[in-house]
């Protein structure tokens, strides 16, 4: 998709290419994707799996080099590593060796800084864990994991949170419960969300705005307004509106993946004999 500039973009991608050199041959993750992300927006993208969402995502958060095409934040390039930018993995990541309260301090020793600890406190009671900064990974279930992930990554106060799948290990209750939490803290904060997901109800009821990309080589196919008011409640997930934006999008990505694999039409009887004759 084509862009102009929207002058209330806190990240702007655009001709954002990624291409993956293999001993098979060159591999085009993503091609010419163009995007713009507003200040205090939650988008998510979703698509086929292997469309490139992850690595637009990377690219975003200047882990992942653009074989051609920029990503900027706040109009400036986007380079490498930004500390004005957080990210959540599929993985907690937590280091099995360091207690909770060590690991969301991590961050800040390699940076030679200190946490900002009523934040830090703020943020353990907003998501559950008070009581729990003593406790060891393996001590703490995985929705408690990837609650402790999310206060790390918000621990610096970053503009732009990056999620990349966050919580697809999880089961539908905590997953529905961690959306809930999502929403809360971002309701009370300024920051900027990106969120990759393979569920659709999970991007409906999180997003300003739903990204569909297309399969590999992944492009921004369309982008879907989600108008449903916040705070959201499992009663809206219910209702005809939302089941119906959730249909289009699901059988927008069906419908991609099929292209893909459709049989191409038999050549007319005329064509297939001068194709014999000649």
């Amino acid at each position: 998709m084509d862009a102009v500039d929207d002058p209330n973009a806190k990240l702007t991608v655009r001709q954002a290419t990624k291409i993956y050199r293999t001993a098979s041959g060159d591999l085009v993750a993503i091609d010419r994707c163009n995007l713009d992300v507003r200040a205090r927006e939650i988008v998510s993208i979703v698509g086929p799996s292997g469309c490139g969402k992850t690595t637009l995502l990377w690219s975003m958060s200047g882990l992942h080099g653009l074989t051609a095409g920029e990503v900027r934040l706040d109009g400036k390039p986007i380079t490498g590593p930004n500390p004005e930018i957080g990210m959540v993995f599929q993985d907690a990541n937590l280091l099995p060796w360091r207690n909770l309260d060590s690991n969301i301090a991590f961050p800040f020793e390699i940076k030679g800084g200190k946490p900002d600890r009523a934040w830090v406190d703020h943020l353990m009671h907003r998501v559950g864990l008070d009581g729990f900064g003593a406790k060891m990974p393996r001590e703490l279930s995985g929705g408690m994991q990837q609650r402790a992930a999310l206060v790390r990554a918000l621990s610096f106060k970053p503009s732009v949170l990056l999620m990349d799948e966050p919580f697809g290990a999880l089961d539908s209750f905590t997953r529905e419960e961690m959306n809930r939490l999502v929403e809360e803290i971002w309701m009370e904060t300024p920051t900027t969300i990106v969120l990759i997901t393979h569920s659709i109800e999970e991007a409906v009821f999180l997003s300003d705005r739903v990204v569909v990309m297309s399969p590999r080589p992944g492009r921004v196919a369309s982008i879907h307004p989600v108008p449903f008011p916040r705070p959201r409640s499992i009663e809206i997930m219910t209702t005809r509106e939302v089941f119906d934006l959730m249909t289009t999008i699901k059988l927008e990505i069906v419908g991609e993946r099929k292209s893909l694999s459709a049989p191409k039409p038999a050549a007319p009887p005329s064509a297939a004999l001068d194709r014999a004759a000649s």
